[in-house]
């Protein structure tokens, strides 16, 4: 049987954490940290999402701002609010949900956050320092949750092999540079990749960020192998990951459940990125806080 890699309980116990050195700030008579999130649109899983992040600044004492955009608001009127926000010292770390309504240029949108509250991780400024592994920049919160995760089980990366399937902009990439960081051999694999089992069935730690449901099934996993499941897809009313969870469970050595894995962790990565865009504000405030 599988060691359960928990997010949701490790989150929790790093929540409080937070939780204790907002308040010893605020107690002694500094402001609260402060996020604004930006949503464009009637996504409903943005919506959750957002949700989601809005009450577990809420509940570690970080102020939550929140700005919901109309469907068809203009790219100007969007890079105007940032404008604003990047210029309003109450504020520490700004978050624009994606993905945008198509009429808006992403790129554009992320190049206007002022990297210093650039939560996300993903300004060229942020993603630089994160190949040049430079420790001041903002890492990208899933790649970030994951990595605290491994290191709170122990599972050692250092020489390991990491297959990471989904190259994708948000999770796939950084997670790669974050690896090579951290001194595994790393492999990512993508829609081009030829025979995706083949790599898979070397990885010491596999990691799955498609969002297509059930694709890594027991037998692209081998024996003793720590899964991580970054998906997270709907079938039949049920939210599921990328894993065959129940199958992959027998052969892995430690796995991540959907839900409770990597999603609460990911949260709780963008609670640590805003509390240190605050501190940088205030630097002579100590942190007990150090993924």
């Amino acid at each position: 049987m599988s060691v359960i890699l928990d997010g949701k309980a490790l989150s929790r116990k790093i929540r409080e954490e937070i939780k204790k050195e907002v308040e010893n700030f605020t107690s002694k008579g500094f402001r609260a940290p402060s996020l604004a999130v930006i949503l464009v649109g009637e996504d409903p899983a943005s919506k959750v999402y957002v949700n989601n992040k809005r009450k577990a600044c809420e509940k570690v004492g970080i102020k939550s701002l929140f700005y919901h955009l109309s469907e068809n608001t203009e790219e100007e009127k969007l890079l105007g609010l940032i404008y604003e926000l990047n210029t309003n010292e109450e504020v520490d770390g700004i978050l624009v949900q994606l993905p945008l309504p198509k009429h808006i240029d992403q790129t554009k949108v992320i190049l206007s956050i002022n990297p210093e509250k650039d939560v996300d991780g993903f300004h060229p400024e942020n993603m630089g320092k994160l190949v040049g592994q430079i420790e001041d920049g903002f890492i990208p919160c899933t790649p970030l949750g994951i990595d605290i995760l491994l290191k709170h089980y122990g599972i050692e990366v250092q020489g390991k092999d990491v297959v990471i399937v989904g190259a994708g902009f948000i999770v796939g990439r950084p997670l790669s540079l974050l690896m090579l960081w951290r001194n595994a051999t790393v492999t990512v694999c993508h829609i081009y990749t030829k025979d995706l089992k083949k790599h898979t069935l070397q990885a010491d730690i596999l990691i799955s960020a498609t969002g297509v449901p059930y694709l890594i099934k027991e037998d692209m996993v081998k024996d003793g192998a720590v899964v991580v499941d970054v998906g997270i897809s709907k079938v039949n009313g049920k939210i599921v990951g990328d894993v065959d969870f129940e199958k992959v469970k027998e052969k892995a050595y430690a796995i991540t459940p959907v839900p409770g894995g990597v999603g609460p962790m990911t949260v709780t990565a963008l609670l640590i990125n805003t509390l240190k865009a605050y501190k940088r504000k205030f630097s002579h405030l100590s942190s007990t806080i150090n993924p």
